[in-house]
């Protein structure tokens, strides 16, 4: 347990930020998962739109630092291939 002044704030700060951070994260996946459900329909041009939307969120919370940014260049890369294979 926090036994500092300080200590105790930064615990309380920590809490709060985990929770933001938490929904950051499922932002990303549900970007993630409306592009593949748009792949799995067979819609190209939707998919491609849909992918230029998850893609600025995307890199948003990698630049925040949720996710690195290698991880995110990983899904994007990914479903880009997915969307350019639908041919």
């Amino acid at each position: 347990m926090a036994n500092s002044a300080q200590a105790r704030k930064r615990a309380r700060q920590a809490v709060k930020q985990r929770a933001h951070n938490a929904g950051l994260r499922t932002a990303f996946r549900t970007a993630v998962k409306k592009v593949v459900k748009a792949i799995e329909a067979g819609d190209k041009a939707a998919a491609q739109s849909v992918f230029a939307e998850s893609v600025k969120i995307i890199d948003r919370i990698a630049d925040k630092g949720i996710f690195h940014k290698n991880k995110a260049a990983r899904h994007k890369s990914r479903l880009s291939a997915r969307i350019k294979a639908m041919a």
